[in-house]
């Protein structure tokens, strides 16, 4: 733990310092630790269920028309080198009804850390009848990682771990995943990165040779009730698995009003609790905000998680479609 935190704790005095080596001692196991130690690496939203082709190949073409979503989280507002994480997402039906076809590009940096993706979706949709469909996914493209360790100010002095950056590694990912969903639930397992990455191709460091990306695993699902005329309830599910890391998982709880206002709360377990809104402002553009409360000790230290989210839905959606979407 010395040498990992003497390694990424930036200079600083008083408060400042101490906040820097706690952000050190969170952000280290996502770099710098050994594989039987790896900590949850694939950035997390909290709106999820608005945001489910950036987990999920096979939602592509669900919407039945161009469907575009870009978001925005920073996490652990108030620390220097806190994760930020943007995404642009797009999809739509391609060519006929059974293929669908997206694409994601993501930011994701924390400390001196940043990740870039591209990737290509594409899915092949069944029709089961009753407007449900089974859809099985495949995601595939480009991760670039950037490390600025040269600009670090380590603890000791000509410390050999980090005298370089990584200007640009890039390497191939490969994802894959289904999907069960009408208009009213959605059931589904994926995996967006499944390729085991290395992040350094030295030998000559033993501490940071071995760290890299490691696969995931989601499972998520949600359901909407009708309990009234106008109002609709829509709880959500999403566990996470990573080797090295224990299972983790998000509960939500939903409301729609008058088909516009969407209202939320959710618990991520034993990290955050949080609340979500979002407002249908016509029938393809919605509006979206989360904000998560750290449940560690965190809470001390940090103004919480904020995370923003625009949706423009283009075309008109075919006869039958409901628009907007539930999720």
């Amino acid at each position: 733990m010395k040498a990992i935190t003497k390694t990424i704790l930036p200079m600083a005095s008083g408060a400042s310092r101490w906040k820097s080596a706690l952000l050190a001692l969170l952000l280290a196991p996502a770099v710098l630790l050994p594989e039987r130690a790896a900590a949850q690496q694939d950035p997390q939203y909290t709106q999820y269920m608005f945001n489910l082709l950036a987990l999920n190949p096979a939602y592509a073409g669900s919407a039945e028309r161009l469907s575009l979503k870009a978001l925005s989280r920073h996490q652990w507002v108030g620390f220097e080198g806190a994760p930020t994480t943007q995404t642009l997402t797009a999809h739509s039906p391609f060519l006929v009804e059974s293929l669908g076809l997206g694409g994601t590009v993501s930011r994701d940096q924390h400390g001196p850390v940043t990740q870039y993706g591209i990737i290509l979706d594409v899915a092949y949709r069944m029709f089961l009848g009753n407007d449900q469909k089974l859809a099985f996914g495949i995601k595939g493209g480009l991760n670039l990682f950037q490390g600025e360790f040269a600009s670090l100010h380590p603890l000791e002095a000509n410390d050999q771990v980090f005298q370089q950056d990584v200007s640009t590694k890039s390497d191939p990912q490969f994802g894959f995943g289904m999907m069960w969903y009408s208009d009213r639930f959605y059931l589904g397992l994926s995996s967006p990165k499944v390729l085991r990455t290395d992040f350094f191709e030295t030998d000559s460091l033993a501490l940071v040779s071995d760290p890299g990306q490691r696969p995931h695993y989601f499972l998520t699902g949600g359901y909407v009730f009708d309990l009234g005329t106008y109002t609709k309830f829509k709880p959500t599910f999403m566990v996470k698995a990573v080797e090295g890391a224990p299972l983790s998982f998000d509960l939500g709880a939903n409301f729609l009003l008058y088909e516009k206002l969407w209202l939320g709360a959710m618990y991520r377990h034993t990290d955050a609790v949080g609340a979500l809104v979002q407002y249908n402002l016509t029938d393809g553009l919605s509006v979206g905000y989360a904000y998560d409360y750290p449940l560690s000790p965190l809470r001390n230290y940090s103004g919480g998680s904020h995370e923003f989210m625009l949706g423009l839905d283009l075309g008109k959606a075919p006869a039958g479609i409901r628009s907007p979407r539930y999720f």
